[in-house]
């Protein structure tokens, strides 16, 4: 025994060893690549002075470039960089993909354990330097000052790089109460509802005050692009990114749509905006059985007719100026004569988005479409959302999407590839030329080409008590009373309550009482997540399919909620069935992301409910598999229609 105890050590302590020195050389790889690509870089820009005005040198040859002035015209300073732009710098600024933030604020140059996304994507430096790419997306959340830090170093860099072209900073929604790992709560911001609960309250004056917000808190940390808002009319219940949705009225999502954007960009870009890039046209609602199209097999399903239905958001987002679009994975069946998904696909990139739409902005493709996301030893994290086009290399995916018409490509860093196709002539330079003068129009018109920097006074914007106070106000207004037995609340008298399936951040604060010791119960449940079978990692964390509670679940919740009067408070992520919870509760409400103290001043009656569902609550599994994925509300008998909620007035 001691022998074989013995030999197990040993081989613990020699794999411990052998893993050190495998980190310890991949570090000193690293750390010699990183060195050798920031060498690679100029000087900063110098200043030139002109009639007491200052410019920036960019490209430091000594003299007043007409990119480099200011009081040039947009479309000049356009026509003189790209004529200064070698073929690798062209390709470079048609990708945007994830960039990293290391915690301290200094540039993500290698993999971090504590940031499982920096082995999936290069360094800062070989994005930047050999690659020339200059837009980037971030999902990490650090303290604000360096936040803040790490886009003036980004921004460093670009201005370093032969022509000083600034770095485009992008991010996904921020501004949710809840956290995830990804990117839907930001401590230092100000706290709002989901999407969802923005439709629920159905404002647009406060959804347009929202983005405006969002527009000054972004701007405080450099993130000059917002990937959204989501135009997508969620008439799918089962699809995973319904709570990103306004709903599945397509007439209310224009109307916030159009707000959203108008928050954010003002009636037109200019260097106080942050640019919008709506998603995902031409409307991912509709997934064929709630799979969402991230994964195979990609389809979106109109047996219902009803594909204009879903245009009319992104119809408002045009008529509001927006900035860029952002095509979905989805390969729309029986929609165009070929069956390719969204980004490869020209009918519906160049005949419905150029030609009917007239929409000569950015066109932007969700991530991942081109290649594998792998980690290591191969093991795939997420397939290519390369529907259709399954059998085609690389290249050969590059320029079916430049030819669909595309402009930039997300997630990918393939300007190498790219490049080789120019200099190949499979694609000309003129081509690249025409999406290059989108996408360098919205940098002119950002400001960033003239300053790109921010100082720590933007910060001050994060102790606006205002705009704290506008994101709780619509938390209330977005929650929803659903049922409310024999006026059961407001609660009137000091009771003695038990709380379940709250945080524990929160149990800390309060008196629990046992259930047999309590007066009420007030009970908070998440919307099931459901799992589709899969054998991709991703897949199984995204989650998707069943909204019913399993038999296991409604068997410890059911007899819990029947002794005594319960309060259920559901958080609807996604249109929960809740029927069996429904009938045994004597209150019920719907939550998207408020703050538990919120939800406690509902249930006290220190405010009136107002929010109205954006999205039906069916009756059953059965109710949600023969309704039709493009129709709005049409389930059979949904236990709570469109529209509904109730009052204490």
């Amino acid at each position: 025994m001691k022998k074989a105890l013995k030999i197990i050590s040993i081989g613990l302590i020699s794999l411990i060893f052998l893993l050190l020195i495998t980190y310890i050389f991949f570090q000193i790889k690293w750390n010699l690549e990183s060195s050798n690509n920031l060498s690679k870089l100029g000087p900063e820009a110098p200043i030139i002075t002109i009639n007491d005005k200052s410019f920036r040198d960019l490209n430091k040859n000594g003299k007043l470039d007409v990119y480099e002035d200011s009081t040039k015209k947009i479309d000049e300073r356009i026509d003189d960089l790209i004529s200064q732009m070698t073929i690798d710098e062209k390709a470079g600024s048609m990708f945007i993909t994830v960039i990293g933030i290391n915690e301290d604020g200094s540039l993500s140059e290698s993999p971090t354990f504590s940031n499982i996304f920096s082995f999936l994507f290069p360094s800062s430096s070989k994005m930047i330097v050999n690659q020339k790419m200059n837009h980037f997306n971030i999902m990490a959340t650090h303290k604000k000052e360096n936040m803040l830090k790490w886009y003036n170093n980004i921004q460093k860099i670009g201005e370093k790089s032969r022509l000083g072209i600034p770095i485009t900073i992008a991010s996904d929604p921020r501004h949710g109460v809840s956290k995830s790992p990804v990117s839907s709560n930001t401590s230092f911001f100000s706290k709002w509802p989901s999407a969802l609960g923005l439709g629920a309250i159905g404002d647009s004056s406060i959804v347009r005050e929202h983005a405006n917000i969002v527009r000054q808190e972004y701007s405080a940390i450099g993130i000059k692009l917002a990937l959204g808002p989501m135009a997508d009319v969620s008439t799918e219940p089962r699809w995973i990114r319904v709570n990103g949705t306004f709903g599945e009225d397509a007439n209310l999502n224009a109307i916030l749509t159009s707000a959203y954007i108008k928050g954010l960009q003002g009636d037109s870009l200019d260097v106080n905006s942050v640019a919008s890039m709506v998603k995902h046209f031409p409307g991912s609602g509709p997934v064929d059985d709630g799979k969402d199209t991230h994964f195979p097999p990609g389809l979106q399903s109109y047996k219902g007719g009803n594909f204009e239905y879903h245009l009319i958001p992104f119809k408002a987002a045009f008529d509001a100026n927006v900035s860029s679009v952002m095509p979905y994975y989805s390969l729309p069946l029986g929609i165009t004569s070929e069956d390719v998904g969204g980004s490869y696909n020209k009918e519906i990139i160049t005949g419905l988005l150029r030609e009917r739409y007239n929409f000569d902005g950015v066109i932007c493709t969700d991530w991942k479409t081109i290649t594998d996301v792998k980690l290591p030893f191969g093991i795939i994290f997420k397939p290519a959302s390369a529907f259709g086009v399954e059998n085609l290399t690389i290249k050969e995916r590059l320029l079916k999407k430049l030819s669909a018409g595309i402009d930039m490509i997300g997630g990918e860093t393939l300007s190498i590839e790219l490049s080789e196709l120019i200099k190949e002539n499979k694609v000309s330079e003129d081509r690249i030329d025409k999406s290059l003068r989108r996408i360098l129009r919205q940098k002119f018109k950002l400001g960033l080409f003239d300053n790109p920097y921010i100082d720590e006074e933007s910060l001050k914007i994060f102790n606006n008590t205002q705009n704290i106070e506008k994101g709780i106000e619509a938390q209330k207004k977005s929650l929803i009373l659903l049922k409310n037995e024999d006026n059961f609340l407001p609660l009137k008298n000091k009771k003695k309550i038990h709380y379940y399936g709250f945080e524990n951040n929160f149990m800390k604060k309060i008196k629990q009482e046992s259930v047999e010791n309590s007066d009420l119960i007030i009970m908070k449940l998440k919307s099931p997540k459901g799992r589709f079978e899969t054998k991709y990692i991703m897949e199984k964390l995204f989650g998707g399919g069943p909204l019913d509670f399993s038999s296991k679940e409604l068997s410890k919740l059911i007899p819990l909620i029947k002794s005594k009067p319960t309060i259920v408070i559901i958080n609807l992520e996604r249109p929960a069935i809740i029927k069996e919870i429904s009938e045994v509760a004597k209150a019920v409400i719907a939550d998207f992301n408020s703050d538990n103290k919120i939800i406690m001043d509902l249930i006290k009656g220190k405010f009136n409910p107002s929010g109205k569902l954006p999205i039906e609550l069916p009756s059953s599994m059965e109710a949600v598999k023969n309704q039709i994925e493009d129709i709005p509300y049409d389930s059979k008998e949904p236990l709570f229609k469109f529209g509904h909620g109730l009052s204490y007035e």
